[in-house]
């Protein structure tokens, strides 16, 4: 039983937002235990379990009865390989999809005229973290230099380099299309503006910003966003880490500087703003009152309307005072075989691989 109303419950607790926990079927786990059910999993999806070796691949076989429709596809394999590996591998026929390619590989599928590309994600948001904001000795403390750090970034150039223009611009750190959600129109490009809202703050030669870090591994994202900064005036020194050392680092909040982070936990706005609002946020650097409070109110309201009023004001806060720089909503080019009709990408929306799994189709031979 819960001690206080609790409406984020389900999204927490029932949706991959946290995967703290997950519906299983009651009678089978205790017949075959937790570690037999962990070898042989039974969910309510359109595809069986058949085998899975860790970090190589998953096998499974379509469920005939499964209540929607019986899936197209009788058997999938999902391969864990190497960027490079996965699209060597359509272009010799080895696999049909090929999932998260990066520009210059998927202009290389876009330039065979047997294979196509096909996109999908929004669940991700690429935004510019101002670790130092919190310490009033930092520049970064200063409203005005957070927004000439907006108004540095040409997000249309960045996209059009990283993505082929596909990701969705952003001015929120709630994707549009979750719950909750308030949309807001990414700042415009001007780094006249960033140069004039710098010279305000008293910095009219730039500043040292220290470290930027970009998340692993958008590396050259993370190099173009530097340059930008440094065309206003605000130098960074580029450093990358390994994937692993990186995240223990920000978990740990032992990173200062900037970072062009990434955050995509699935639910609602609610669960995408819990790790960066709240002073115990998992990688909050600090907090406004004001907003920990409407964090907490939100968190408790079960009125539906008035509990979106109070997130989009959180929102509206986070905005106004430029505590992040959102860049966009990231969407990612996949490589699609010939022999595949439909990859059910962007089905649903958003949501980063093919899903209904069950709408997957091959062409009739």
């Amino acid at each position: 039983h819960l001690h206080e109303p609790f409406p984020d419950f389900m999204a927490f607790y029932g949706t991959l937002a946290t995967g703290a926990s997950w519906v299983v079927p009651k009678k089978y786990v205790e017949q075959v235990g937790n570690e037999g059910f962990k070898k042989q999993p039974v969910g309510l999806g359109p595809y069986k379990f058949v085998s899975n070796t860790p970090g190589v691949e998953l096998v499974m076989e379509a469920f005939e009865g499964y209540w929607r429709k019986t899936p197209h596809v009788k058997r999938l394999v999902f391969k864990s390989v190497p960027e490079a590996t996965r699209a060597a591998m359509l272009k010799k026929g080895e696999v049909d999809v090929a999932y998260l390619l990066d520009a210059p590989t998927a202009l290389e599928i876009k330039r065979d005229p047997d294979l196509r590309l096909a996109f999908s994600g929004a669940i991700g948001i690429h935004f510019v973290e101002f670790f130092d904001q919190w310490d009033p000795k930092s520049p970064w403390h200063d409203r005005r230099v957070r927004l000439a750090a907006n108004y540095a970034i040409d997000r249309r150039s960045l996209n059009e380099a990283e993505t082929l223009g596909a990701s969705r611009l952003t001015g929120g750190m709630v994707p549009r299309k979750f719950e909750f959600a308030l949309a807001l129109e990414p700042y415009p490009y001007d780094p006249a503006k960033a140069r004039q809202l710098l010279a305000e703050a008293g910095y009219p030669n730039g500043f040292d910003a220290g470290v930027l870090y970009p998340y692993p591994p958008y590396f050259s994202m993370g190099e173009t966003v530097a340059n930008d900064f440094a065309a206003v005036g605000i130098k960074t020194k580029l450093v990358t880490m390994e994937r692993a050392a990186f995240q223990s680092a920000w978990l740990a909040k032992k990173l200062n500087g900037v970072c062009v982070c990434v955050l995509a936990p699935y639910g609602n706005a609610a669960t995408r703003l819990a790790e960066l609002v709240t002073s115990d946020g998992t990688f909050a650097r600090g907090a406004d009152p004001d907003v920990e409070a409407l964090y907490k109110q939100q968190a408790r309201e079960l009125d539906k309307k008035k509990r979106e009023a109070l997130l989009h004001q959180i929102q509206h806060i986070l905005h106004d005072r430029v505590r992040f720089a959102p860049i966009w909503e990231y969407i990612w080019p996949s490589g699609i075989g010939p022999r595949v009709a439909e990859p059910a990408l962007l089905m649903i929306d958003p949501y980063p691989w093919s899903a209904p799994l069950e709408d997957v189709r091959l062409k009739k031979n």
